[in-house]
């Protein structure tokens, strides 16, 4: 074979190779004239690549700057282009001999039209649920806790939303301590927004309410195939979502013995692997956690380690329970109310001042929970615009406190009870006149004296209803 021979195989076996690369790729001298224009680059423009070369780029690829990299010499990798209404992403590379430009090789990343016209498709639908994603954040962030959400006018509260003030203000654990239904969750979110970290996430995780055998890989994530059932791509744990936020541990005394040494070593080394992983993750989190139980018991048990509590309680606040604070129950119970009337979309409700005083007698075992679901369900029962005592499911039908237990039904207490709302509605409406409110009710006067006194409903000028 003689060398000319040998040249055109070569050549041939070049171009072969030119018109097989995977994306659109032209060259062009150092005037801007183009040299090479391969196939898949003339079948996504519609055009004859052989019909192409020696006419100027800027004639033949709409918004070009290759002539421009063949004056500057500076390369442009990985940059923007638009072309037939898309963007895409090209290179741009001088070749140089002896200094100066002599070439510049140009390539425009796709597979064919077909493919570039679904990613399009696939990228614009991302786009839409990243817009989506980001009103969802947006309307979270909107509602989020602060410490003008923390509702009373006790010591108590005053003093513990100053200690909670304090505590945003500074890095370190913080261990919420309370009756369920106290609001602790309340006073972790208020501290998070009110410290250095509350652009950042607040990532909560209740160590009650998800399984052991899943517990692990929610806190640390873990890599594919780590285990059975587990993702293709793997899946962060809660304290790398958390990285340069809050990550809020309720129920903590509910956290299995065998994961607390490995929540200790991650508080003190804010480092760890997720599972079936072998890269050491480093994450910048703070910890507020929460729990209703004896830790001091507990630990006193070996049901919780020593050595995990001083890490978690650096910053400790206990919230007392709504029965130790009365003077938090009225605030309270309107600032409830007006919220839950707004979102069942309802007019403003009042309260009685009987049932007012019931409100703050009662002792309320489920603390501020129990209080909005009572609320809740008296708002319904009324019927109206006033919350009577009759409306409020822990008053029995004589009048008094119940401990909430259900009794047995029967048609005397179902009457009884009946009677006992129609009389303190038909109090409330007429402003407590009794000889109005007998003639609403349809019956005699001396006959509403005869069951007010029965029902032990008592009626003096501070009895009037007091709005929310």
């Amino acid at each position: 074979m003689n060398t000319i021979e040998a040249l055109r195989e070569k050549l041939a076996l070049y171009e072969r190779i030119f018109d097989n690369i995977n994306a659109g790729v032209l060259v062009i001298d150092a005037r801007g004239y183009i040299t090479h224009f391969n196939e898949p680059y003339g079948r996504f423009l519609n055009l004859d690549p052989k019909a192409q070369i020696g006419r100027h780029c800027t004639e033949v690829v709409e918004n070009t700057r290759m002539h421009i990299v063949a004056r500057t010499g500076k390369a442009e990798i990985n940059h923007s282009h638009r072309i037939n209404g898309q963007d895409m992403v090209v290179q741009r590379i001088p070749i140089k001999k002896d200094g100066k430009v002599i070439a510049v090789y140009g390539q425009v990343m796709f597979r064919d039209v077909a493919e570039v016209r679904d990613l399009a498709e696939q990228l614009s639908l991302l786009e839409s649920k990243v817009q989506l994603f980001e009103k969802e954040l947006f309307d979270l962030r909107a509602t989020r806790y602060t410490f003008d959400c923390i509702i009373g006018d006790s010591d108590a509260i005053t003093g513990l939303k100053q200690e909670a003030a304090k505590a945003a203000a500074t890095h370190s654990s913080v261990l919420i301590t309370g009756e369920s239904g106290t609001g602790k969750e309340l006073f972790a979110q208020a501290i998070h927004n009110a410290g250095p970290r509350k652009l950042h996430p607040f990532v909560k995780i209740n160590c009650a309410a998800i399984p052991r055998d899943l517990l692990e890989s929610e806190l640390f994530g873990y890599d594919k195939g780590a285990f059975t059932g587990a993702g293709t791509k793997g899946k962060p744990g809660r304290f790398e979502l958390a990285g340069k936020g809050t990550i809020f541990l309720d129920e903590i005394g509910d956290l299995p013995l065998e994961m607390q040494p490995k929540l200790l070593r991650v508080l003190e080394d804010k480092a760890f692997e997720r599972i079936g992983g072998t890269r050491v993750i480093r994450s910048d989190f703070r910890v507020i956690s929460a729990t209703n139980r004896d830790l001091a018991k507990m630990m006193a048990t070996n049901r919780f380690r020593r050595d995990l509590f001083y890490r978690l309680n650096v910053i400790p606040i206990h919230i007392p329970p709504l029965r130790e604070r009365p003077e938090d129950i009225l605030p309270l119970a309107k600032h409830m109310l007006k919220k839950i009337v707004k979102e069942a979309g309802r007019p403003a409700v009042k309260i009685e001042k009987t049932a007012s005083r019931a409100l703050v007698r009662y002792s309320w075992p489920g603390n501020a929970r129990e209080l909005s679901n009572v609320l809740e369900r008296a708002m319904y029962a009324s019927g109206s615009g006033t919350i009577c005592t009759a409306d409020l499911p822990f008053i029995s039908a004589s009048g008094r406190n119940v401990s909430g237990r259900p009794s047995e039904p029967s048609l005397k207490t179902a009457r009884d009870a009946a009677q006992i709302a129609a009389i303190h509605k038909a109090l409330a409406q007429t402003g407590y006149n009794k000889a109005r409110a007998a003639k609403l009710l349809g019956i005699h006067r001396t006959l509403l004296y005869k069951k007010m006194k029965k029902y032990n409903i008592g009626l003096t000028p501070e009895q009037a209803p007091d709005e929310t």
